[in-house]
């Protein structure tokens, strides 16, 4: 088990919309792209495109950018909203959209199986760890609030709970046991916002004891003010974020360079600087990530499609359940 001290992240608006550089659709030789994406690595893509816009390949695209919680990114692209490239926090909002035919049924053939970066859930805490949190069990101690968003509009929050579900189900065998978990787990929860950045935010300004996160969110929030510590529990799971260029791009020829360019060290070593693990190898950075010794990932549950139906279903699952008893919203 291991600990980090760092900090929060402020003041990021959890959906923007805007420029990445100057010009637009209408300047001469000029491409616009449209980038759609889950609300953590806003920060990252704002690097990534001012390099990308360095290349020969980038020198005359500009980009529009929104952010927001992944499963409502991903709706609001299927109701209309123009995309040229989606990144999603997981696999299910990107088969949304094959499902609507805006994307590529093939959109996950290639090396990496159409996965931009990689991260793993961990438990992150007050500077000093003043309520001792160590383990999955501590998160049910009497008194311990616990942040975690809603898992029927975020997909960070999915992640948080099958990793939570799956370190107490031995990753699965034992049902009984991982469901009685969340149960229990989420009598602790106090508030639960949207996306994964919102659940920072809320996390930052005060509120909780202990907020379950990507890795990534508890590294980049290390650049900022407010400090926090973060366990990497020796049961956790793998996070997995894909990316695809949409079959509706006005610009696909564009949209495949900077797709191609995500994938290259120099974005790999941004994301990697982010605190994403990197999906391709020898990136400068990667090898300092801690390898948990009971990592899983979500094929031990059968893989997203079952996951979905069993556990979000909001017409019936595990978390209906788990939210009903406590009264919260499962319309998302």
């Amino acid at each position: 088990m291991r600990a980090r001290k760092t900090g929060v992240v402020l003041g990021l608006a959890a959906v923007t919309l805007g420029a990445a550089a100057c010009g637009g659709s209408g300047d001469s030789g000029k491409v616009r792209l449209s980038l759609v994406s889950y609300s953590t690595p806003q920060a990252a893509f704002e690097d990534i495109i001012k390099e990308f816009q360095k290349t020969p390949e980038g020198k005359n695209i500009t980009f529009t950018k929104s952010f927001g919680a992944s499963g409502e990114q991903s709706r609001a692209v299927a109701n209309g909203l123009k995309a040229d490239i989606v990144e999603f926090s997981l696999e299910s909002d990107m088969t949304r959209l094959v499902d609507a035919g805006l994307v590529d049924a093939g959109w996950n053939s290639g090396p990496q199986k159409g996965m931009v970066s990689n991260s793993v859930v961990v438990l992150a805490t007050r500077k000093g760890n003043p309520k001792n949190i160590k383990t999955w069990d501590d998160l049910l101690k009497p008194g311990v609030q616990v942040i975690t968003p809603n898992p029927f509009t975020s997909g960070g929050a999915q992640w948080n709970i099958m990793a939570a579900y799956g370190a107490k189900a031995d990753k699965g065998a034992d049902k009984k046991a991982g469901t009685a978990y969340l149960h229990a787990l989420f009598k602790n929860v106090p508030v639960q916002d949207s996306s994964a950045r919102k659940a920072l935010q809320t996390f930052s300004g005060g509120k909780g004891d202990v907020m379950l996160a990507y890795e990534n969110e508890a590294i980049f929030a290390k650049q900022n003010n407010q400090p926090l510590d973060y366990i990497v529990p020796d049961d956790t799971l793998l996070i997995e974020n894909p990316v695809a260029v949409t079959k509706k791009s006005a610009h696909p020829k564009e949209a495949q360079a900077f797709l191609t360019y995500l994938y290259g060290k120099k974005a790999q070593e941004i994301f990697v600087k982010n605190g994403y693990r990197p999906v391709v190898d020898g990136v400068p950075g990667g090898e300092r990530f801690p390898n948990p010794p009971g990592l899983f990932t979500i094929a031990d549950f059968g893989g997203w499609p079952k996951v979905k139906k069993e556990f979000f279903d909001p017409k019936g699952s595990i978390m209906a359940d788990v939210e009903k008893g406590i009264g919260v919203s499962v319309e998302g």
